[in-house]
Formats: C-alpha cells, sequence, structure tokens
C-alpha cells in the first residue's frame, strides 16, 4: 500500500511513522530541507530524515486531483528542480498552519518579523533578528519564540500579550497538562528579568526603514487603544495565533466547518482515502497533532486505533477549543491602522484603498474587491492578507484556487509520472 503524507511537522510525522511500522510504503513531502516542522525545526546544517519512509525534502504539492498528488522538487531557481506527480492509495494532508499577523502602521518595515519567521532564523539559521526585541501578539507561542530568541543571544525587552490570562479561568482544567511547560517559560522569563504585560502590544513601528522603535499600546478588553509610550528597539517580533494552511485540501474537495477541514473519529476527510490531522483541523499545538496523525497513519492502512490515541486527542481538542477562546483577536485592532497602512504586501494595497474599493467604488463580493484594488492578487495569493482584509469590508473570501504553489509552464510541461 502506497501513502503519501504531506507535512513533516508532529502530525505529519506520526502518520508517517504510524503507517510504515504497519507496513505501508510511505512517501513523506515536505517543503523544508529537515523533518521536522517549525515546532521540531532543525539547524540548517544538520538534517534528518525519518527512518523507514521516502522522505522527499525540499518539495513542494502545487496540486492534487483525486489521490494523485502533483510535486515540484528542488529549490525554486536551482538546476535540478522538476516537477513529477505521484499516485497514493491513501493521502494524509498536515500542512500545518502559518502566522497570522494583524497590520499596523509600520509593520511593513525591515525589522518587523513574525512570530514564525523569528523562530526559523533562531532554531535554522541561528540567526537573531535584532540585539533589542520586543515580541508582541497573543497565544502561548509568544513564549516559545522568546526562548528561542534568547537562545540565539537576542536581548528580549519585554513580552506583550494583547489578552488576559485571566480568559484561562473559564476552563482552568482544559490545559493542565501544559502547567509544567507554563512554569519553565515563567522561570526563563524571570531568569533573564524580562517584563510580560497584558492587555498590551505593539501598534506602530517607527524608523527610517529599519526599526528604531515601536509605540506600545495599554489595551481594553477590544483592544482599543488606552495609552502609548514608545520604546526604542531594533527588532518587533509579532504574533496573532495561526491561519490553517488549506490549499491542497480545498483542491482535493474536502469539506470544511468553521475554518478548518472537517475529520471524522478516524481523521477521515469527507474524500474517500484523503485523511488530515494537526493544524488544519484545528489550532492546538503538537501534542495533538502528533495524536492526530497516529489516528490517521494507522486509519489510512485500515488498523485499529488504539484508546490511547484516541484519548490524547479528545484532550487536546478541549485544550484547542480553551485556546480560542483565551487568545481571541478582538476587533479594535482595525483602529490602530492608518489610511496609508499596508494592507497586501504583496500589491502594496492600503487601508486607505480598501476603505476606496468597498465604499466608494461599490465592490461588495470577493471577486470585485480583488480586481478593483488588487488585494490578494500577489504571489501568495492572499495568504496572509484576505483574512484581514475580510475583518476589515465585511467581504468573505472564500474562492481557492487549485494551484497551490507557483510553477513554470516548462516545468509543467515537463511533469514526470512516477
Amino acid at each position: 500500500m502506497n501513502v503519501v503524507v504531506v507535512g513533516a511537522g508532529p502530525a505529519g510525522i506520526s502518520a508517517a511513522r504510524a503507517a510504515s511500522v504497519r507496513g505501508a510504503r510511505v512517501t513523506l513531502v515536505d517543503a523544508g530541507q529537515s523533518v521536522g516542522g517549525q515546532f521540531f525545526r532543525q539547524p540548517f546544517d544538520q538534517p534528518r530524515t525519518l527512518p523507514g519512509v521516502e522522505h522527499l525534502p525540499s518539495t513542494v504539492v502545487w496540486a492534487i486531483e483525486g489521490r494523485r498528488v502533483h510535486l515540484l522538487t528542488g529549490q525554486a531557481d536551482g538546476p535540478d528542480r522538476r516537477a513529477h506527480a505521484i499516485d497514493a492509495d491513501a493521502l494524509i494532508l498536515a500542512t500545518g498552519a502559518y502566522d497570522r499577523v494583524v497590520p499596523f502602521p509600520g509593520w511593513d518595515m525591515r525589522g518587523v518579523y513574525t512570530a514564525g519567521a523569528a523562530q526559523i532564523l533562531a532554531k535554522e539559521q541561528r540567526i537573531p533578528i535584532g540585539k533589542r526585541v520586543l515580541v508582541a501578539g497573543t497565544g502561548p507561542f509568544l513564549l516559545a519564540v522568546t526562548k528561542s530568541l534568547i537562545d540565539v543571544g537576542a536581548s528580549v525587552v519585554g513580552v506583550l500579550e494583547a489578552n488576559s490570562p485571566a480568559r484561562w479561568l473559564r476552563t482552568p482544567l482544559a490545559g493542565r497538562h501544559k502547567f509544567g511547560e507554563a512554569a519553565q517559560y515563567v522561570a526563563l522569563l524571570a531568569r533573564h528579568r524580562i517584563p510580560y504585560r497584558t492587555r498590551t502590544t505593539v501598534v506602530a513601528a517607527h524608523g527610517d526603514g529599519q526599526v528604531r522603535s515601536a509605540s506600545v499600546a495599554r489595551l481594553d478588553e477590544h483592544w482599543n487603544v488606552v495609552g502609548t509610550k514608545e520604546i526604542e528597539v531594533d527588532a518587533v517580533c509579532v504574533g496573532y495565533g495561526f491561519t490553517p494552511q488549506l490549499e491542497l485540501a480545498v483542491a482535493a474537495g474536502c469539506e470544511l466547518a468553521d475554518g478548518f477541514v472537517k475529520v471524522d473519529i478516524a481523521q477521515s476527510t469527507s474524500v474517500p482515502g484523503i485523511f488530515a490531522a494537526g493544524e488544519i483541523t484545528g489550532i492546538g499545538g503538537a501534542d495533538l497533532a502528533a495524536a492526530e496523525g497516529t489516528i490517521a497513519g494507522i486509519a489510512a492502512v485500515g488498523g485499529d486505533v488504539p484508546r490511547e490515541a484516541l484519548q490524547k486527542v479528545r484532550q487536546g481538542r478541549r485544550f484547542a477549543t480553551a485556546l480560542t477562546h483565551a487568545y481571541p483577536v478582538k476587533p479594535g485592532w482595525r483602529d490602530w491602522l492608518a489610511t496609508d497602512t499596508v494592507v497586501c504586501r504583496c500589491e502594496r494595497v492600503t487601508y486607505g484603498a480598501l476603505c476606496d474599493a468597498v465604499r466608494t467604488r461599490a465592490a461588495t463580493g470577493p471577486r470585485t474587491v480583488k480586481l478593483v484594488s488588487r488585494v490578494g492578487l500577489g504571489r501568495c495569493q492572499g495568504r496572509t492578507c484576505l483574512r484581514n482584509t475580510a475583518d476589515l469590508t465585511g467581504v468573505a473570501f472564500t474562492d481557492r484556487r487549485p494551484i497551490a504553489a507557483p510553477l513554470r509552464l516548462g516545468e509543467l510541461a515537463a511533469e514526470e509520472e512516477e
């Protein structure tokens, strides 16, 4: 049996391992050079593979047709770049998620990084994003990134949490298995004398093309600005949770529910033979992703799923629900924007241009908003901006393109079948 797993993070690794030990031939596909994903990211000079599986590093899936997977392997401009396709008896999607960042004046300036990008540079390249770094946003991932920055020598001048930890009191037991990890982060901040401020965030970055300072704001419960002060920094790291990477799941025809891939108890999607695991089924962290991956790998080969794995998933999903309630993105962020604040970085579309498209030029649907303003028409195809654009305009962007990654016509014409 041939099982293809897309994504080599905690979910993909667990799925590949579970299917492989049960006799399946497993192909593990990932855009990175090493297995591990964001959570287990490896240094660039110490790539790892997964024993017992065929690992295709530096490989992206640009399309899915049924259970035929279309791949691009090799660096984008490298001489060994090739397009090829493989057929799977079972396909497991573990494509993960990417950072959500809400725009603010100066967020497109040199020196402002997403939390994920800062962690990649620290873990993979051993490079700090700056000497004096401010970490801001919402969610526990900010603490993990802070540790990574400290490990490579950055001086973190503060961790700013836009929400209040008191929201956890509504579901105090949902995260009890994370108490030990939380205590370690508290000790880390205390040891390095890093202030942790709640209902506080960065609402503007200032500089001459490079960040020199940031406006730090106290927020009310709706994220309206109560007061601000300016802090000198040379880098700002921001993260407001995650957006699931759904392009392949949508292209494959998988049903969605509440913005995530809908799965049953065996991680099966609405499409026969296609399974999903990890952050694309709900944002819940590495433990939940790994447990879902194990179930998907076992179910893909027709095995009986152990009760222990199902219990881990149930616990993880309770934690995921608590995370959603504890760290929401509140509507007050929209008032941080100025008319010339860039919302879509690929096409340099400003907040003012979006307002003009909707209010003055009467663009009401997703297609007309895109065509009038050019929002979401750049290289990333709206992965970063369309969620924020939807919040700003009230227009729902649900259309997805069948091609999930850029490729040249010559590569398409030369595609090989395996």
